[in-house]
Order: structure tokens, then C-alpha cells, then sequence
């Protein structure tokens, strides 16, 4: 890989980091590159490398959000124990099967949170979660957790881009908080996704260790820069970078699936 293709990388990896502190999607971007720029790669060398980057730089925006907004540590012990499992579950099930299949789904399902975030002007704004603090919902927030992490977890070790939107939607969602103080969650338990299927990769020899830490580092670099953004501007500014990547991704995939 020449000098050039490794420094194109490392600036993707920076903008990557960014969209995936504000809002997830920032495989949608990473992976692509890597692809490209290691064409003679094996594909599971290229996924094994885009999550080691990953998985950095969601900790160090996890981490961040943290400090002013403490994770629900319930959510994150029961949604982060069922995300590594089936990440790790997901990512060997992409090494022997096409992960082809699940684009119209996806497509589909990300076509309803587009429709469902903007047909719901107040989701994730403060007056929301005052609201729904003392909702009896809360009580079985636990199994909801349970599930929606085991599920998404498989979805990010199979395929992955996505993966930080579809937490961002239902966690906000299930544990009827605003964007702002559900991040520190999501990003722990996405961390978490992003580990399970970075483990079985270098178990298996599929981590390019020298090119990932490289691009870990711009991928930190953008994810801290995503997150102090986040805190200085907001819940709304969260909305509209969520409803531009979810567009971003309708026509990526809706491109690949139809052309």
C-alpha cells in the first residue's frame, strides 16, 4: 500500500471518527475506503482492521460523553454483555456467508428511523425524557436491552455501517432519554459491538495492526472533536447529523442495491 493510500486512509478515519462520535454511520465511510485502498486484501483482513480503528475511537468518544453525562450502568452491564456475544457471533458468520442478503432489510429499516425521526419533532430533546422519567416502561427497560443489544450486536459483527445509528435510535428510545445524555450508553454498549467482532478477527490472524492503530489514532482524534461538538451545540444538532447520515446510507445502499 503506498504512501498515498495511507494517508487518504488516515484522513478518512478522522472524518469517520467524527460522524461516529455524533451520530454512528462512521463505517459508512471507513470500511468503503479500506476496501478500496486495499483492493488485494482479503475481506475479512479489511473488516478485522476498520474495527480495531472502530472500536478505539467509539471508547474514546464513549469516555468523553461520559464525563458529562454518566452511562446507565444497568444498560451497559446487560446491552454490552449481549452485544460482544453476538458481534463475535456475527463476525464468524461473515466469514463463511454473504452478508448480501440483509441490504433491502437494512435498507428498509433505516427508511423507518428517517420517517420515525422526523414525524417525531421532540424525540430526543430534554422534553421527552423529563417526561418519560418516571414512565413504568423504565421497569422493563432491562429485556428490551437485553435483546436489542444481542441483536444489534449481530447485525454490527455481520455487516456493521450503521450499527451506532440503529443503537442511537433504540436507546434513546428504549430507555426514554434525550440524545444528548443516551450517548455515553450507546457508545459504551457500541463499543462493545465493535469489540465481540474485533476479536474474533485478530484471533484469526485478520487484523492489520500496524494500518489500524494509525488510523485509530485520526479516528480518536475525530471522534474527541465529534463529541465536545455534540455537548456544545446539543440535542438538535445530534437530529440534524442524524437524519443527513441516515440519507447518506437510504442512498448508498439503495445504490447498491438497484444499480
Amino acid at each position: 500500500m503506498d504512501w498515498q493510500t495511507v494517508c487518504a486512509l488516515l484522513a478518512v478515519a478522522a472524518a469517520a471518527g467524527w460522524i461516529d462520535a455524533v451520530v454512528g454511520g462512521g463505517g459508512l465511510l471507513q470500511l468503503p475506503a479500506l476496501l478500496i485502498g486495499g483492493a488485494s486484501l482479503p475481506v475479512a483482513s479489511v473488516l478485522g482492521t476498520n474495527k480495531l480503528a472502530a472500536t478505539l475511537g467509539t471508547l474514546a468518544a464513549a469516555l468523553t460523553y461520559q464525563r458529562r453525562h454518566p452511562a446507565d450502568l444497568r444498560a451497559v452491564a446487560t446491552g454490552g454483555a449481549a452485544a460482544v456475544t453476538a458481534s463475535a457471533g456475527g463476525a464468524l458468520v461473515a466469514t463463511w456467508i454473504s452478508s448480501d442478503f440483509l441490504r433491502p432489510f437494512v435498507l428498509v429499516a433505516l427508511i423507518g428511523v428517517a420517517v420515525f425521526v422526523l414525524l417525531r419533532p421532540q424525540f430526543g430533546r430534554s422534553e421527552q425524557a423529563e417526561a418519560a422519567v418516571t414512565a413504568p416502561a423504565r421497569r422493563r427497560a432491562a429485556r428490551l436491552v437485553l435483546v436489542a443489544g444481542g441483536a444489534i450486536g449481530f447485525y454490527d459483527g455481520l455487516v456493521g455501517p450503521g450499527t451506532g445509528t440503529f443503537l442511537i435510535i433504540t436507546f434513546t428510545t428504549l430507555l426514554s432519554l434525550e440524545f444528548i445524555k443516551a450517548l455515553a450508553t450507546v457508545k459504551m454498549i457500541n463499543v462493545g459491538t465493535n469489540l465481540g467482532a474485533l476479536l474474533v478477527f485478530a484471533l484469526q490472524g485478520h487484523v492489520l495492526w500496524a494500518l489500524g492503530l494509525a488510523m485509530a489514532v485520526f479516528n480518536v482524534a475525530g471522534a474527541l472533536v465529534g463529541a465536545r461538538m455534540t455537548l456544545a451545540r446539543g440535542s438538535g444538532f445530534v437530529r440534524v447529523v442524524l437524519l443527513a447520515v441516515v440519507a447518506v446510507m437510504v442512498v448508498r445502499l439503495g445504490y447498491a442495491q438497484f444499480a
